[in-house]
């Protein structure tokens, strides 16, 4: 199969979707209070790329 990915052929029926996991990719919930005027910012922000709040606050932090 190694030889297969490294020809570049298809290896797809190798592969289980349902059984992948992204390593180091865990997640845990945290709560952060912001002000109104942060929120207003954050969201005009993440309208430009058309992201979630979320998505903004994770890739700045990350």
């Amino acid at each position: 199969m190694i030889k297969k990915f490294d020809d570049g052929e298809d290896v797809s029926e190798a592969l289980s979707p349902s059984r992948a996991r992204r390593p180091n990719q865990s997640q845990r919930r945290g709560n952060v209070d912001f002000p109104v005027w942060m929120i207003e910012s954050l969201d005009k922000e993440a309208s430009r790329p058309g992201v979630t709040r979320q998505s903004i606050i994770e890739v700045w932090l990350a």
